[in-house]
């Protein structure tokens, strides 16, 4: 897969590291020489095009036309908002990615300006603080399909509804796929009547919906609180 990355700081420097590292093809633009020096020392050079990532003629030079994906990760927003609209409308790139950098601009970072994903970190981060909260002890292991799912993990407490029974009887089937069962260290595939047992780490598959179905049946049990005994009582 080739990938573009308008944007040469440190998001753009890491992503085109991870990128190189799986073995995709990548060329990151960036004219501002002070990055410049460092993405010399961070990325091979044959990766650097120097020049204005929301020119036409530099995407050209970057052989957009063969492009799948372009990224673009600057620090400014209406950067980013020039270079994927271009992306989009002038060349056609199948999958545009832009970094928001301001909150306030979410609502500008649409299809409609050629965006097919928009990465808003503040939003990002106030998403996966109020649903970590909101899942208790289960812990969001990453997103897929732009958020709609998680995986997601949990270790199953003593005394957790859950405990005792099979996979097939937890009434998860629309919403979650347990994907792993980790039991005394060891991994096992589970089956529809797999039975859970206090202490399994289970790893699966889920909805928002289907997280806090899954986390209602492995959270730790809440007993009701006992009223102090008056004097006198028997």
């Amino acid at each position: 897969m080739y990938v573009i990355i308008v944007g040469g700081g440190n998001t753009g420097s890491y992503l085109a590291h991870l990128l190189l590292g799986a073995g995709h093809r990548v060329k990151i633009i960036e004219e501002r020489s002070a990055l410049l020096e460092k993405l010399k020392n961070e990325v091979p050079l044959e990766t650097i095009l120097v020049g204005d990532g929301s020119s036409p003629l530099v995407l050209e030079q970057a052989e957009i036309s063969t492009c799948h994906v372009l990224a673009a990760v600057t620090g400014s927003d209406d950067t980013n908002l020039v270079v994927t609209s271009l992306a989009r409308f002038e060349f056609n790139v199948p999958r545009v990615i832009a970094r928001i950098n301001n909150p306030k601009n979410a609502w500008l970072f649409t299809p409609e300006m050629g965006v097919d994903i928009a990465l808003n970190q503040a939003d990002i981060l106030a998403r996966l603080v109020v649903e970590e909260m909101s899942l208790g002890d289960m812990m969001t292991l990453f997103k897929i399909r732009r958020g709609n799912y998680s995986v997601v993990e949990e270790k199953i407490p003593p005394g957790a509804k859950a405990i005792g029974l099979a996979l097939k009887d937890l009434d998860l089937a629309e919403y979650c796929v347990i994907a792993a069962i980790i039991r005394d260290g060891k991994m096992t595939l589970p089956r529809g009547d797999s039975v859970l047992q206090a202490g399994d780490e289970i790893i699966a598959v889920a909805s928002s919906e289907g997280a806090k179905k899954l986390s209602e049946l492995l959270a730790h049990p809440v007993y009701p609180v006992r009223e102090p005994r008056k004097n006198g009582a028997d």
